[in-house]
C-alpha cells in the first residue's frame, strides 16, 4: 500500500510570491533584503525550543559565491546543535522577474513544441526559473536549514490542458521524512493536450495540500493581502477574513472582516502583462480550493511580523485586529 503522507504531521507549505522575493521591475534580480528576512523568519518558525536564541547561524552552504566568502565545513553541526528545527515545512516559489519574461516571449504556456521558438523558450524559461531556485535554497541554506531543490519538470510532474495531470508527491513525502525542506517552484512542464505549459507555484500548492493535508498554509506576497481592489487604489480595503464555505463555480465569497459581500469576480485584480500564470487571481482561487480542504490559508507581506505570525501558526481560526493581513477559511 502507497503511503499518501508524511510520517509526522505536516505543519505548513509556504508559498514565496515572486513579486516579493524579486524585483519585478529587474529582470533575474532578486530583492536580496527581504528574501533574506523571510529566510531567518522561517528558520525562526522551524525553531524546536521559542526559546531559540537567533544568534549565529552555521551555513549548510559551503560554496562559494560572489559576495560571500567561502565556508568550511562547521564543528558546530558535529553536536547536532545546529540542527535544532522541526523542519515538516515545504517551501513553493514563484518565479517574479524570473522566467515570466522568457515563457511570454517565445509563448512557452500556451503549449506547441513543434515550434523552435517555443522549444528554445523551454528550455530558457527552465535556465532562469531553476538558476531562482538555486539561490532560495542557497538563501535558505546559509539560515542553516536543510533545504533541497526539486523542479517540477525534473520530479516528474505534467499538465493535461494545463491542469495536473502526474505528480509523484513521493519524492516530496521521502524528502520530508528524512528531515529536509523541499524547494518547488512554478515550472516549465511537459502538457498532454499542448506539448507544454507552465505549471504555477500556486497550483502546485494546492495539489500539495490536498495530498499531504498540512496544518495550515501561508501565502508570503507584497502587500499585506487580499483587497477589493488593486492596493495601489487609496480607497483600498484589506479583506481580513474570508468565509470559502460558499464558494462554488460563481465564485461567491463571504467577507467576515469587514463585513462585505464581494463576487470574486468582482474583486478588481491586476495581471503583470509578462505574467503567465494568472498573477494574484490565479493566487486567491487556489487559496480558496485549499481552504475548502479545511486548512486555514494566510495571505500577507514577506518579511514583516506578520508574516512571521503566521509562519508560527499563530494566527489561529480568529484573525486577531492585530494581524494585518487575509484569512481563507471553511466554516462548515
Amino acid at each position: 500500500m502507497i503511503q499518501r503522507g508524511c510520517k509526522s504531521p505536516l505543519r505548513c507549505i509556504v508559498k514565496l510570491g515572486g513579486a516579493a522575493i524579486t524585483c519585478k521591475n529587474e529582470l533575474e534580480s532578486i530583492n536580496v533584503e527581504t528574501l533574506k528576512s523571510v529566510c531567518a523568519q522561517l528558520r525562526e518558525a522551524m525553531a524546536a525550543s521559542t526559546n531559540s536564541s537567533p544568534g549565529s547561524v552555521p551555513s549548510m552552504d559551503w560554496s562559494t559565491q560572489m559576495g560571500y566568502a567561502a565556508v568550511s565545513f562547521s564543528e558546530e553541526f558535529k553536536d547536532g546543535r545546529a540542527l535544532d528545527l522541526v523542519s515538516n515545512f515545504i517551501v513553493v516559489h514563484g518565479a517574479g522577474s524570473f522566467g515570466h519574461f522568457q515563457a511570454s516571449t517565445s509563448g512557452v504556456h500556451k503549449g506547441g513544441l513543434h515550434l523552435p521558438l517555443v522549444k528554445a523558450g523551454f528550455v530558457a524559461t527552465r535556465i532562469s526559473v531553476t538558476s531562482l531556485n538555486l539561490e532560495i535554497v542557497r538563501a535558505l541554506a546559509r539560515e542553516g536549514i536543510p533545504s533541497v531543490g526539486m523542479p517540477p519538470f525534473s520530479c516528474g510532474w505534467s499538465t493535461n490542458g494545463r491542469n495536473v495531470a502526474s505528480a509523484d508527491v513521493s519524492h516530496v513525502i521521502k524528502a520530508v521524512d528524512s528531515g529536509f525542506v523541499p524547494i518547488l517552484h512554478g515550472d516549465a512542464v511537459l502538457d498532454e493536450l499542448l506539448d507544454c505549459t507552465i505549471l504555477s507555484g500556486d497550483v502546485i500548492i494546492r495539489h500539495l495540500s490536498h495530498e499531504l493535508m498540512p496544518n495550515y498554509v501561508v501565502f508570503l506576497t507584497d502587500v499585506l493581502g487580499v483587497y477589493d481592489r488593486p492596493p495601489t487604489d487609496p480607497d483600498a480595503i484589506l479583506l481580513r477574513k474570508i468565509d470559502i464555505t460558499a464558494v462554488d463555480e460563481d465564485g461567491t465569497w463571504s467577507i467576515m472582516k469587514p463585513c462585505l459581500q464581494l463576487k470574486k469576480l468582482g474583486v478588481k485584480i491586476t495581471v503583470a502583462a509578462h505574467d503567465t500564470t494568472g498573477g494574484m487571481e490565479t493566487k486567491i482561487a487556489e487559496a480558496a480550493m485549499i481552504a475548502k480542504l479545511g486548512i486555514n490559508v494566510y495571505i500577507t507581506k514577506a518579511g514583516t511580523p506578520h508574516s512571521l505570525r503566521a509562519l508560527r501558526g499563530e494566527v489561529g481560526d480568529d484573525a486577531p485586529d492585530d494581524w494585518l493581513g487575509t484569512m481563507l477559511k471553511s466554516f462548515i
